[in-house]
């Protein structure tokens, strides 16, 4: 007989172009490919429209439209949940009693519509998201948007106090894990780590011939990191550094070209910026968020497929991938290190080292058949 899921995403999951994306697509391929029977809902809001790719993965698909931003800051919920609570997607839920999966703290506005006590649901954690928005908040500069963000974080963390403790909890990290089971009381918390699209450590050995930074350049964290790197260490060292990425603003194009040695690449699609980050000798990925929430898909990105990957502490700690990355913690220690790995070949121990880490803990079909244990 077969496993008939709902699954609930946030967004349109394809294409996976960023980190949540990622997560939500290769579940889903994943479990279509284990027999599983998915009926699919999300919502749709922006630019992603309604993709027919997502028809091949699922029996049916329900797209629901986002409310708008009316007065998101005299509501009582935060707004990344009141904007996804839908009649219709209760009411299509409610037809059956086949097993959810609630994709992102975004989607559990619905929760007290459903007969938890008799029906399997499990909501994905992608972020701690009050820590994430009040990160995000520090990142803005404007002043509009520092306000939204930081009365968000508030709303979320008031109302992660008011989450049912009758569905299963699945975070990314042991940290969010923490915050869930310490702060706002939640036991019924698991680990099922993040689902990479890459399942095998391709980095080509010997040498690439530039330094690369990527991420989706529209989030004012990795704007801020792209620019401290052309600032603060491609300023002191005369070597060619490529940023890549989402929606580059106008200043940070303009800043890109200020050295011979730099350029930015705007928009690559899938195979360009893998061919960046095989072609790269250093994927330089620093994050300047002072609270830890989650783990960044980019930085998998570059250990899976890229040579050498330089970070600092606040991209790694708590991945359990420190002994795989090389570690700066200021901006005369980075262009060190950039100086001293330009030149040292990738090795296949390095390629083995990498295996080690990533292979048992991301192993997509091994951590499905975890999840599905808690949905049937």
């Amino acid at each position: 007989m077969s496993k008939h899921l709902h699954i609930v995403c946030l967004d349109t999951p394809w294409p996976a172009d960023y980190g949540g994306a990622i997560d939500m697509m290769n579940r889903i391929m994943i479990m279509k490919k284990m027999g599983i029977v998915i009926h699919l809902h999300y919502f749709s809001y922006n630019e992603r429209g309604t993709p027919n790719e997502l028809n091949q993965f699922c029996e049916s698909i329900h797209v629901y439209e986002r409310k708008k931003k009316h007065n998101a800051f005299f509501s009582k919920l935060p707004y990344i949940v009141s904007s996804r609570i839908n009649d219709e997607l209760i009411n299509n839920l409610q037809k059956d009693n086949h097993p959810i999966l609630l994709e992102g703290l975004h989607c559990t506005g619905i929760l007290p519509n459903l007969d938890l006590r008799n029906r399997k649901v499990v909501v994905r954690m992608h972020n701690e998201e009050s820590t994430y928005y009040k990160e995000l908040a520090g990142a803005e500069s404007s002043l509009f948007k520092k306000l939204y963000f930081l009365n968000e974080s508030k709303l979320i963390k008031k109302y992660n106090r008011q989450l049912s403790d009758e569905c299963i909890y699945a975070c990314v990290s042991n940290e969010d894990i923490r915050q869930l089971k310490n702060e706002y009381k939640l036991s019924n918390t698991i680990s099922i780590p993040t689902f990479p699209a890459w399942q095998k450590v391709s980095g080509d050995e010997g040498l690439g011939n530039l330094c690369l930074y990527h991420g989706n350049l529209s989030v004012p964290e990795n704007e801020k990191a792209a620019i401290w790197l052309l600032k603060n260490v491609f300023s002191k060292i005369n070597k060619p550094f490529v940023i890549a990425g989402k929606n580059p603003s106008k200043r940070l194009q303009k800043m890109a070209h200020i050295f011979q040695h730099t350029c930015i690449v705007a928009n690559p699609s899938d195979n360009e910026l893998n061919d960046l980050i095989r072609k790269a000798q250093i994927n330089i990925l620093p994050s300047f968020n002072k609270n830890i929430t989650g783990i960044k898909l980019k930085l998998l990105h570059a250990l899976y497929e890229g040579r050498h990957c330089l970070v600092n502490d606040q991209m790694v700690k708590g991945t359990g991938l420190e002994d795989a990355c090389h570690i700066a913690s200021t901006s005369d220690a980075f262009a060190s290190v950039i100086m001293q790995l330009f030149h040292l070949p990738f090795a296949n121990e390095e390629i083995k080292l990498r295996e080690g880490l990533l292979y048992d803990r991301f192993n997509n079909e091994k951590n499905t058949i975890m999840l599905n244990q808690y949905l049937w």
